[in-house]
């Protein structure tokens, strides 16, 4: 499993096919690629660790606190092409994506285990074609990647 996560001040989501508008304040912007052989295991780290990571400034100015520390809350979005293998030539593979009856259910587990984890979440629409409108605050952007090995990295 592989998310992004963005500091943001504020971040929405439409899906004018389905006339949908999600939207957060101060907290996070969290996309989620889903791939082959990710299981429970992996949502629940990447949850655990997008909840906890101290990523907001505290009053000293210091990377100090968390999501959960300030209140804030998270707008989960499912973006398959995280998974996307840019290696080989122009066009982008996506061999490692999981399928999406798989990728789905892993995707509201993710949702289910961060809100568990003390924080609110909205999300997207699975599969839909979406806007998405970010205001990142720093810009502060992490990379978090579990693989189903059990190896997992926040860079």
């Amino acid at each position: 499993m592989i998310a992004v996560l963005q500091r943001v001040s504020s971040a929405s989501v439409d899906v004018e096919a389905e006339g949908y508008r999600a939207e957060t304040g101060r907290g996070l912007m969290i996309l989620i690629g889903v791939e082959k052989g990710d299981g429970e295991a992996e949502a629940a780290w990447t949850a655990e660790k997008a909840a906890n990571l101290r990523i907001f400034e505290d009053e000293a100015g210091k990377m100090n606190l968390s999501v959960k520390d300030i209140g804030g809350a998270a707008l989960v979005v499912s973006q398959f092409t995280l998974a996307g293998d840019t290696s080989r030539g122009r066009r982008p593979g996506f061999e490692k994506a999981a399928p999406p009856d798989l990728a789905k259910p892993l995707y509201e587990k993710f949702c289910a285990l961060l809100e568990q984890q003390g924080v609110p979440v909205k999300t997207g629409i699975f599969q839909a074609m979406m806007r998405v409108t970010i205001v990142n605050e720093g810009p502060v952007t992490f990379i978090l990647e579990r693989r189903a090995n059990g190896n997992g990295e926040a860079r």
